[in-house]
C-alpha cells in the first residue's frame, strides 16, 4: 500500500526532502508558512499554516490521511509537532519536544554531554544574570563562545576572538539580555557537518559537509543561517582524514547511545582541531544547506528509511553516489541583517535548466539542481521573505567540476539577490586543506 507522506516546512531543506521522496511509493502533501514553489509542484496539497502550531498540524495530517510525516524546521519541533502527530496516530520522523532539546537548549546539550561523558565537549559555565556572564568573560583566560540558549536561526553566536571582543561581547548581552547563555572555550579550527538517521537504536551516517556561515566572501560579515555548502565524493572532505572522520561517527554513536528512544536526524557540528575533533553543537533536524549536499547523491529511497524507522526495524545501510556537491544560496540584498523582504524576483530556472543539461550531457552523473527556499508564491510571481531565497547544486565527480556547474546554473540569477561566489572555489578549499595540516603540526 502507497504511503501518504506529510512534510512539515517550506525551505529548501524541505524541498530537498521533498525530491529524496519523488518518484517513491508515496503522495506527498506539504504545509509550510510559506507556499514553496518547488515543493508545491511535487505535492499533491500544500497548505499554508503556522508549523509551530501542533494542533493545525495535526488537523491537515488527519485530513489528508497521512501515514508518515516527516518534520524539516527545529521550531517545529520544539513545539511539538511531533509528540502530536505520533499521538494522533501518524508516524513523525522527528524527535519529540524532549529528545529535541539536545538542539534548542544549548545549555541542556553540554550538560548533557557533560553527564553522559561525551567526547569532543568544551569547558562551559551557563548563566541567567548578564552581569554574571559578562564577569565570567572578563576572568576568563581564553576565548570564549557566547551562545544564546535557545534557538537563533543559526545567527546568535558571537565568537570573542574571532567576531568580536571581549567588550564586544558584553555589549552584545546587555542589548538582549538573554534569559541564559552559555560561555563555553573557544575551538578553532576547519567546522564540518555529519548528519545521521536515527531509529529504533541504529544509525545510519551520511558524508561529511562543510558550510559557511559568514555572509560575504572570504569568510568576512555577521553569521547566516548557511550561505553555501560543498561535499567530497568520500565521505570525508579532502582536509580531513579517514580517521577524522571516524572520529565524529564515534561521537555521534555515543551520543545516541546515551539519548533515550531517539526518532529523526541527529546533526553533529564539529571542529577538527589540533586536539581532535570537537563538538560545536547538535541539530536534531536536517542542515540547511547541508540537506541539499546529502539527499541529491544518497542511493538509498528516503521512504525507506521513514519506513523501517515507524516498522521498528533497524534502519537500511546507506550508499552514496560518488560524486561531490557545491550549494550555494541566493539571499535577499541587505541579508541577514536588514534583508529586503517582500522583493519580487524572476528565478532563472531556465539557466539551472541549461547548466543540467550541459552537465548531464557529460554522462558522467553530473547534474545541476534548483531548490528553492523561503520564498513565497503568490499569484503575480514569487517574492522573497526576509531569508535565504533558493539554492543551485552543482554535483560532479570533483568539487571544482561541482562548483563550476554552480556557477553556470547561477548565471541567470536576478539582481535582487546576493551569492557567495567563494563557496566550493579551488582556492577556499585549498585554505581549508592548508589550514587543518598546519592545526596538525605537518
Amino acid at each position: 500500500m502507497a504511503e501518504t507522506v506529510l512534510l512539515v516546512g517550506g525551505g529548501g531543506r524541505e524541498h530537498a526532502i521533498a525530491r529524496a521522496l519523488e518518484g517513491g511509493d508515496c503522495e506527498l502533501y506539504a504545509c509550510a508558512e510559506n507556499r514553496n514553489p518547488g515543493i508545491a509542484r511535487l505535492a499533491a496539497g500544500f497548505e499554508t499554516l503556522d508549523t509551530t502550531n501542533s494542533s493545525a498540524v495535526t488537523s491537515y495530517a488527519e485530513e489528508v490521511g497521512a501515514t508518515l510525516a516527516a518534520i524539516g524546521p527545529e521550531k517545529a519541533l520544539e513545539s511539538g509537532v511531533a509528540d502530536a502527530l505520533n499521538e494522533a496516530g501518524v508516524f513523525a520522523f522527528g524527535p519529540s519536544s524532549e529528545a529535541a532539546r539536545i538542539e534548542t537548549d544549548k545549555a541542556y546539550q553540554r550538560r548533557f554531554m557533560r553527564e553522559h561523558e561525551i567526547p569532543g565537549c568544551p569547558e562551559f559555565e551557563t548563566f541567567e544574570d548578564t552581569e554574571r556572564a559578562c564577569e565570567y568573560i572578563d576572568s576568563s583566560d581564553v576565548d570564549l563562545a557566547v551562545k544564546p540558549a535557545g534557538l537563533t536561526g543559526g545567527k546568535g553566536v558571537k565568537v570573542i576572538g574571532d567576531q568580536v571582543t571581549r567588550e564586544g561581547a558584553k555589549e552584545y548581552l546587555r542589548e538582549n539580555d538573554y534569559d541564559r547563555v552559555v560561555l563555553e572555550e573557544r575551538f578553532v579550527g576547519e567546522e564540518f557537518t555529519v548528519q545521521a538517521f536515527v531509529a529504533n537504536g541504529s544509525l545510519r551516517v551520511t558524508p561529511a559537509v562543510q558550510d559557511h556561515k559568514r555572509a560575504y566572501e572570504g569568510d568576512e560579515g555577521p553569521n547566516t543561517g548557511g550561505m553555501g555548502s560543498y561535499s567530497d565524493a568520500a565521505l570525508e572532505l579532502p582536509f580531513m582524514t579517514e580517521e577524522e572522520y571516524r572520529e565524529a561517527v564515534r561521537i555521534l554513536d555515543a551520543t545516541v547511545e546515551a539519548l533515550d528512544d531517539y526518532t529523526g536526524v541527529l546533526y553533529g557540528q564539529f571542529m577538527l582541531t589540533a586536539d581532535g575533533v570537537k563538538v560545536i553543537e547538535y541539530n536534531a533536524r536536517f542542515g540547511d544547506p547541508e540537506a541539499m549536499n546529502t539527499l541529491p547523491v544518497m542511493n538509498t529511497a528516503f521512504l525507506d528509511v521513514l519506513v523501517g524507522a515507524r516498522e521498528g526495524e533497524d534502519l537500511p545501510q546507506l550508499s552514496f553516489a560518488p560524486r561531490a556537491t557545491v550549494c550555494k544560496y541566493a539571499v535577499p540584498e541587505g541579508y541577514p541583517e536588514n534583508p529586503s523582504g517582500g522583493t519580487r524576483i524572476e528565478v532563472d530556472e531556465e539557466s539551472v535548466a541549461d547548466a543540467a543539461y550541459a552537465a548531464e550531457a557529460e554522462e558522467d552523473g553530473s547534474e545541476a539542481r534548483l531548490f528553492y527556499a523561503s520564498v513565497d508564491e503568490r499569484e503575480d510571481g514569487i517574492y522573497t521573505t526576509t531569508s535565504r531565497a533558493f539554492a543551485v547544486v552543482g554535483i560532479a565527480g570533483t568539487i571544482a567540476e561541482a562548483e563550476a556547474i554552480a556557477e553556470d546554473a547561477l548565471s541567470g540569477a536576478d539582481e535582487g539577490v546576493r551569492i557567495r561566489h567563494d563557496v566550493g572555489t579551488e582556492a577556499l578549499v585549498q585554505k581549508r586543506i592548508d589550514h587543518a595540516n598546519e592545526l596538525r603540526g605537518e
